[in-house]
C-alpha cells in the first residue's frame, strides 16, 4: 500500500511539474506585445531591453490611438533609486541619435518656459520645414526634447546640479526629431504629470527613451516611464506621427498625406 501511494504521489508530481511548465508557456506566449488602436492598449514585457525592441518593430495603425500604455501603465521605476536632483544624459549612438535620459527631479529643477534659450543644434532626421494641412499651417517637424526644459532647471550641460544654471534647451543629448503633434499635443499631459507633481514637492524619477527602427535617422516614438514619491506612476509609448504627413524615418524627409489620419486629442 505504501508502494503504491509512494508512486500515485511521484505521478502526481509529474503532473503538477507538466502543467507549471505549460502555464509558465502559456505566460510567456500571451500578452507579450498587443496594438488594438484604441484607448486602454497595453504592450507587455518582462524587461526594459525586450520591450524596446517590441517597440522598436511596432508599426502605426492608421487613424489608431497615437499613445499606447506600456505594462499595465506601471512605470516599473524604484524611488528608493533616486539620485538628485540631476538629468543623467545618455550618450548618442553611432549614428548620433539620443538614447535614454533619466531625471531625478525635484522642485528646484522646476522652471517656467519664458525666456528659454533659442536651439541651434539639428538632431538626426530633422529638416526645417512648414506646409499646410487641412488649410492650417504645420511645422512638419520640432527639435523636441527628451526631458522638457521645463524639468531641468539649475542643473548643467551635464546635468549636474548648479544653482542658476539655464534648462537643457540646446543639448544634442536632449533632442530629437518629432512631429510637432507628438511634441506639442500626446507628450504635453505627461510631462504636465511631472511638472504638478514637482510642484507639490514631490521627488521624481522621469526616464524617456527615443524608439529608432534599424540606421532609422527620426524616432519611430518615444516611450516614458515616471515615477513619484507620491502617487504619479506612468509607463506609455507615444507614436511620432503627424494628421496628414508621411515619414520616411530612415531620413526624416515627409510629404503631404492626407490618407494619413491620426485621432486628434
Amino acid at each position: 500500500m505504501a508502494k503504491r501511494r509512494r508512486q500515485q504521489y511521484r505521478s502526481l508530481g509529474v503532473v503538477v511539474a507538466v502543467l507549471i511548465a505549460l502555464v509558465g508557456w502559456g505566460a510567456n506566449q500571451l500578452g507579450v506585445l498587443q496594438q488594438k488602436g484604441e484607448a486602454g492598449t497595453t504592450i507587455q514585457a518582462p524587461a526594459a531591453s525586450e520591450v524596446q525592441a517590441k517597440l522598436e518593430g511596432l508599426d502605426y495603425k492608421n487613424d489608431s490611438a497615437p499613445v499606447v500604455t506600456v505594462d499595465h501603465n506601471q512605470s516599473g521605476l524604484n524611488m528608493r533609486q533616486w539620485q538628485g536632483p540631476q538629468i543623467i544624459y545618455g550618450n548618442l549612438d553611432s549614428l548620433n541619435r539620443t538614447t535614454t535620459n533619466t531625471g531625478y527631479l525635484n522642485k528646484q529643477t522646476l522652471i517656467q518656459s519664458a525666456g528659454r534659450p533659442s536651439q541651434q543644434f539639428e538632431p538626426t532626421g530633422w529638416h526645417n520645414r512648414y506646409t499646410l494641412v487641412d488649410g492650417k499651417r504645420v511645422n512638419r517637424q520640432n527639435r523636441g526634447h527628451l526631458i522638457a526644459y521645463t524639468l531641468s532647471g539649475n542643473l548643467d550641460v551635464d546635468g549636474k546640479f548648479q544653482q542658476g544654471e539655464l534648462g537643457s534647451s540646446d543639448n544634442p543629448k536632449n533632442l530629437a526629431t518629432q512631429t510637432e503633434y507628438a511634441n506639442q499635443v500626446l507628450m504635453q499631459p505627461y510631462e504636465q504629470q511631472v511638472r504638478d507633481a514637482l510642484a507639490n514637492g514631490q521627488k521624481v524619477i522621469y526616464k524617456v527613451t527615443t524608439i529608432f527602427r534599424g540606421d532609422e535617422l527620426m524616432p519611430r516614438g518615444y516611450w516614458l516611464r515616471a515615477k513619484s514619491d507620491g502617487n504619479l506612476d506612468f509607463n506609455v509609448y507615444i507614436f511620432n506621427v503627424q494628421a496628414g504627413i508621411k515619414y520616411d524615418y530612415a531620413t526624416g524627409r515627409s510629404v503631404v498625406d492626407q490618407s494619413v489620419k491620426v485621432p486628434q486629442q
